[in-house]
């Protein structure tokens, strides 16, 4: 009682064969998103900053400030056509309004084309002075966490450079990979090691060899599923094959000095029996015996690691 040893009367049943992969969380595209640069310019804090990785966003927030920037001769260029706008934007201004003082004596048609080229020219001088010195708001393509931020106040970035990547914590993706082509048509569940909280959905198997296997995909849901993107796991898989076994918490599983799996059956009222078997993993916390026990065994399920340390 003191050593808290638990013991439990096994039956066999017939239980679903497992496979492990090996698997890293991604990004789910449906439920982040990538931030980059649609130009070369320069960066400026928005209404709240800039964020910084943890953070978390909304969708449509202003992450940052882009100002373009351009070089001496690309500036020496957009001059003149925004200095020949604004002039004639003045004269188009002044025509306008003596065509107005006019109405009636002058055709309808005139003053609406005169307003009309106004318009245009107003347009076109807008474009060449936002590309001169306007700015872009930068916004959150989705609501999440910020998972990396790339910025600083006042840097200079390239077009289509990377500025932030945002993740929905509650929904991953985990790409997994196996040389069995087969594998995606025979799995019915999934789980992830590092997560046993986490729901494995499987959304299918590709149709191309990478480096010998082929990926599998499985979205990842929960409310905590701690997980990082870019995180190595263990994804288990239950297949849709059976195998005749006796489940086990996977406590009852030891090694003997020979280094052998064994497992302790209770043989009488202080006497302890190891016997070697043959199991397999059924998920986080159970395992299947395959060979070594029958059915009338009475198996220690508790306390296993301090029974296996008495010689």
């Amino acid at each position: 009682r003191r050593m808290a040893i638990r013991t439990l009367m096994v039956k066999e049943g017939d239980y679903p064969l497992t496979v492990e992969l090996n698997g890293r969380a991604t990004m789910d595209p449906n439920a982040g998103g990538r931030v980059q640069a649609p130009f070369s310019g320069r960066i400026e804090l928005g209404p709240n900053g800039l964020p910084v990785a943890g953070q978390q966003v909304r969708k449509g927030q202003v992450l940052a400030i882009l100002r373009p920037v351009s070089g001496a001769i690309e500036r020496g260029n957009q001059a003149p056509p925004l200095a020949d706008l604004r002039a004639n934007r003045g004269l188009l201004e002044r025509r306008v309004r003596r065509l107005e003082s006019l109405e009636g004596t002058v055709p309808a048609k005139d003053i609406e084309a005169a307003r009309a080229e106004l318009a245009s020219l107003n347009g076109r001088e807008r474009a060449v002075a936002a590309s001169i010195g306007g700015t872009e708001l930068v916004r959150s393509p989705a609501s999440g966490v910020i998972a990396t931020a790339n910025v600083l106040n006042g840097q200079i970035v390239e077009s289509r450079e990377i500025l932030f990547d945002i993740v929905d914590p509650q929904r991953l993706l985990v790409e997994a990979s196996s040389p069995d082509v087969t594998l995606a048509g025979r799995i019915s569940q999934a789980s992830i090691v590092q997560a046993p909280g986490a729901e494995l959905t499987l959304l299918g198997g590709g149709r191309s060899l990478r480096d010998g296997a082929l990926p599998l995909s499985f979205r990842a849901s929960g409310k905590d599923l701690g997980l990082a993107v870019g995180q190595p796991v263990t994804v288990r898989a239950k297949l849709k094959t059976t195998v005749k076994g006796i489940a086990l918490p996977a406590e009852a599983l030891a090694r003997n000095p020979a280094n052998e799996t064994v497992v302790w059956i209770k043989s009488g009222a202080q006497r302890f029996i190891a016997m070697p078997v043959e199991a397999k993993a059924l998920d986080a916390r159970t395992v299947v015996v395959l060979k070594g026990l029958t059915a009338d065994n009475r198996v220690v399920v508790s306390g296993t690691a301090l029974i296996n340390q008495i010689r």
